[in-house]
């Protein structure tokens, strides 16, 4: 005995409100089809100006660059969904980390820099945890952070051995961010 055939005409309906409410939900929701994330495209300008920033360059009395990292390294990194400016530049200073903390809270806040601090961890001194300020409104928002690093860290992160100067001191990265369009952005977003 034959199966009975349904006609294709009744599975049309319940197929096209299916996709009419799911393309519906999408609008409702925000998403759609197009990324809603930027991309590292035509951010030449924005990288140069993140490049240019004179904190990058103020550094402690007696602060040297490791070999290799004597220039501003800056990119755009579109790895994580949402791309993400950066310049930063890697030193060694001689002296304590409480004297490179206390030179980047003068510095940067003399240059317009405002001071965060992390509201869910304030017990954690600032030579451990580095320091971050942000500048700038929307539309050219920027982000610094003073990071502590070490040699072990300079080779897993770049690879670098890093010498002697390392040994004794503090070594520090300092980095201007932004998002691509200048966002606004918060250092313990």
């Amino acid at each position: 005995m034959p199966l009975p055939t349904c006609p294709v005409r009744p599975l049309v309906l319940p197929v096209a409100l299916l996709l009419a409410t799911a393309l519906m939900t999408a609008g409702l929701t925000g998403c759609s089809a197009l990324s809603p994330f930027n991309t590292c495209e035509d951010t030449a300008a924005r990288l140069r100006d993140l490049r240019s920033q004179s904190i990058l360059n103020s550094t402690p009395g007696g602060t040297t660059a490791p070999e290799g990292f004597d220039s501003v390294d800056s990119r755009c990194i579109d790895d994580t969904g949402d791309a993400w400016l950066y310049a930063a530049r890697v030193y060694v200073f001689p002296g304590s980390r409480q004297e490179v903390v206390d030179f980047y809270r003068t510095t940067a806040q003399a240059d317009g820099w405002h001071l965060q601090l992390d509201p869910s961890d304030r017990d954690t001194p600032e030579t451990t945890a580095g320091l971050c300020f942000t500048k700038g409104g929307d539309g050219e928002a920027l982000l610094l952070t003073v990071q502590f690093t070490t040699a072990r860290e300079l080779k897993v992160e770049y690879g670098y051995d890093a010498g002697p100067e390392f040994d004794s001191g503090s070594g520090f990265e300092i980095e201007v961010g932004s998002e691509t369009d200048g966002a606004k952005t918060g250092c313990f977003d």
